[in-house]
C-alpha cells in the first residue's frame, strides 16, 4: 500500500516536467514557475536570481573551451553573477540542414514555447507570430528597452516592417550591421601574381581571370582540378556566403527579392529581363569549367570549402569572411595571400550586389512569460556596454575567452589567448550579442576599405520589408520551387532559354501577378504614412 502512494506521489510532483538526456527543463509551463520577482536597482541585479527560459541552436562554427557549453558557459554564468538571471534552455540541437527550425516547428504545434525565441530564419519567424502564441511587443519595448538599444533601432526602422500585424510590432529585430551580407570578392593575390594578371575591374576582366584560374595551374601541382569561382546554389543564386546575386546585379537586378524599379515599382527580381542575361553568363561559366558542376548540389559552407581547400580562387561573400572561414586557409597555408576587392562592373557599367537590411533575426516573447522586463534587463545590457564597448566590455565580453592581456595590455589577438579563443557572441540569446548598425565601420577588418561598399546605389537590398501578403501564404511555396527548379535546369542541363520566358509566364500566372499587385498596394501604403 505504501508503495502504490509512494508512486502516485512521484507521479503527481514529475507530471509537470520531464527531463532529457542532457538534464535541460522541458515542461511547458516554465513561464509561469516564478510567483515574484525583485530587482535590487543598487545591485543592478536580479535577487534572488531569476530563471529566463528559451531554447538554444548549436551552429557548426560555434565552439566552447573549458568544458563549456550551450547551456553551461562563461557568459550563462555572467549572467546570473551580473544581473541575477539564470539562463535556463528547455532543449539545445545542433543545427544542420534546418534542424533547429524543424524542432520550433514541431514544439510550437504542441504549445511547447519557452519564454524566450530567437531565430533567424524569416519564414519560421512569421509562422512562430501567426501562432498566437507570443505577446504583441511594442508596447513593451517602449516601456523597457533603454535609449541606446532604442536609438539604434531607429537608425532604420525598416527592420520592424516583417514583424507587424495590424499595426502592432511581434517581434523584435535583432540588428546586426550595415552591410552584414553584402558581398565582395575575394580573391587569390597569390594566384593573381603567379599569372602576371592585374585585380578585374570588369566582368569581362573576371572571365580573363577565372579562365587562368582554371587551365593554368594556379597550385603549381601539374594537375588540372582548380577552378575559378567557387558559388553554391543549392539554396538559389541570392545566398549570405558563395553568393552570385552579383552576376545578376550586373544586369541591374537582384533575383530571389523585390527591387524598386526606375517606374516607382517594386518588381520581382528572377522575373525581369536581366536575369535571363546573368544566367546566360552563369551557364557559360559552368560550361567552361570556371565554375564546378557541382555547384547545383552546394550549400554556402560546402561552396566555401571549395575555396578553403586551394581549388577556387575566387569567392563572393562578406566582409567579415576574413575571420571565418577564409582563415582556415591562411591556417593550412601561410603562403597564400588572400584580398577583397569591390564587384565587377557589368557590360553595361552598372554594378549591384545583394544588399541587406540589419537586421538578422527577431526575438520574441511568450504570451506565458509574467515578467517580459526580465529579457530586457539582460539585452539593454549587452547593448548599453558591449554594443558600445565601454564598462566590462570595453575590450570583449570574457578576458581570457576573446581577449586577453599581455604585459599589462589589452589584446585580442587569437595567438596570445590562453587555451584560445573562442567567440563568446554566439552563446548570447541574439547570436552576436548586440550590434548598433552605423558602427560597422568599426567592426570592418582593417584591411577591407570603404571603397568595397561603393557606389552607394550598389546595395540592392530588399525594397519588400512587410509581411507575407495573403497570395504569398499560399503561392509563394509554388512559386519559390518553380524559379529553383527552372534555373537549376537550365543552369546545368542542356534546357533552352525558351523555358526562361515560359517561367516568368508561369510565375505571372500562377498567382506573381496577384502578389506583384499586394507588394506595391503595400509598398504605396508606407510612402504614404
Amino acid at each position: 500500500m505504501w508503495s502504490c502512494l509512494l508512486i502516485v506521489l512521484v507521479l503527481i510532483i514529475c507530471s509537470g516536467c520531464s527531463e532529457t538526456n542532457n538534464g535541460k527543463i522541458t515542461n511547458n509551463t516554465t513561464a509561469q514557475m516564478q510567483d515574484s520577482i525583485h530587482y535590487d536597482a543598487k545591485l543592478g541585479k536580479y535577487v534572488p536570481p531569476v530563471n529566463m527560459y528559451t531554447v538554444g541552436s548549436i551552429n557548426p562554427d560555434m565552439k566552447f573551451k573549458n568544458g563549456e557549453n550551450l547551456e553551461n558557459n562563461i557568459h550563462t554564468n555572467w549572467a546570473e553573477e551580473r544581473l541575477g538571471i539564470r539562463i535556463r534552455y528547455l532543449w539545445t540541437i545542433h543545427d544542420s540542414n534546418g534542424a533547429y527550425a524543424n524542432k520550433l516547428r514541431i514544439e510550437l504545434a504542441k504549445g511547447n514555447m519557452p519564454d524566450i525565441v530567437t531565430i533567424r530564419e524569416r519564414d519560421v519567424i512569421q509562422e512562430l507570430i501567426d501562432s498566437g502564441q507570443f505577446r504583441e511587443i511594442g508596447d513593451l519595448f517602449e516601456k523597457y528597452a533603454s535609449p541606446v538599444w532604442k536609438s539604434a533601432m531607429k537608425e532604420d526602422p525598416a527592420v520592424w516592417d516583417s514583424f507587424v500585424r495590424d499595426g502592432k510590432k511581434y517581434a523584435i529585430p535583432i540588428l546586426d550591421y550595415q552591410y552584414s551580407t553584402d558581398p565582395v570578392l575575394w580573391i587569390r593575390q597569390d594566384w593573381l601574381d603567379k599569372l602576371k594578371l592585374p585585380v578585374p575591374r570588369t566582368i569581362e576582366d573576371l572571365e580573363a581571370v577565372m579562365e587562368a584560374f582554371t587551365n593554368k595551374d594556379p597550385d603549381g601541382n601539374g594537375k588540372n582540378d582548380t577552378f575559378g569561382l567557387t558559388i553554391g546554389l543549392r539554396n538559389g543564386p541570392s545566398t549570405w556566403m558563395a553568393d552570385s546575386s552579383w552576376i545578376f546585379g550586373a544586369f541591374g537586378i537582384i533575383p530571389k527579392q523585390w527591387n524598386l524599379a526606375e517606374d516607382g515599382k517594386l518588381k520581382y527580381g528572377s522575373v525581369q529581363p536581366g536575369a535571363k542575361d546573368a544566367l546566360r553568363v552563369l551557364k557559360k561559366w559552368i560550361q567552361k569549367g570556371y565554375v564546378s558542376k557541382e555547384s547545383e548540389w552546394y550549400n554556402e559552407t560546402k561552396a566555401a570549402d571549395l575555396f578553403i581547400a586551394g581549388k577556387a580562387g575566387i569567392i563572393a561573400g562578406p566582409y567579415w569572411m576574413s575571420g571565418w572561414p577564409l582563415s582556415d586557409l591562411l591556417k593550412n597555408d601561410p603562403k597564400v595571400v588572400i584580398k577583397a576587392i569591390p564587384i565587377p562592373n557589368g557590360p553595361s557599367g552598372f554594378v549591384g550586389r545583394r544588399g541587406t537590411l540589419p537586421v538578422n533575426g527577431a526575438i520574441l516573447i511568450n504570451k506565458k512569460m509574467k515578467d517580459p522586463e526580465i529579457f530586457f534587463k539582460y539585452q539593454n545590457y549587452l547593448f548599453d556596454y558591449y554594443a558600445t564597448s565601454t564598462g566590462e566590455f570595453a575590450q570583449g565580453l570574457a578576458r581570457d575567452y576573446d581577449w586577453t592581456v599581455v604585459n599589462g595590455v589589452p589584446s585580442s589577438d587569437a595567438a596570445l589567448i590562453p587555451g584560445g579563443a573562442v567567440r563568446v557572441s554566439s552563446y548570447t540569446l541574439t547570436f552576436d550579442g548586440a550590434r548598433i548598425p552605423s558602427k560597422v565601420i568599426d567592426a570592418i577588418p582593417k584591411d577591407i576599405t570603404p571603397e568595397l561598399f561603393s557606389p552607394e546605389g550598389a546595395s540592392m537590398k530588399e525594397a519588400f520589408t512587410g509581411p507575407p501578403t495573403t497570395t504569398m501564404k499560399s503561392k509563394w511555396e509554388l512559386l519559390q520551387k518553380l524559379e529553383q527548379q527552372t534555373f537549376q535546369e537550365f543552369l546545368f542541363n542542356s534546357t533552352p532559354e525558351s523555358d526562361i520566358e515560359s517561367f516568368v509566364k508561369k510565375w505571372f500566372a500562377y498567382g506573381g501577378d496577384k502578389i506583384t499587385q499586394e507588394v506595391n498596394d503595400w509598398y504605396r501604403d508606407q510612402r504614404s504614412r
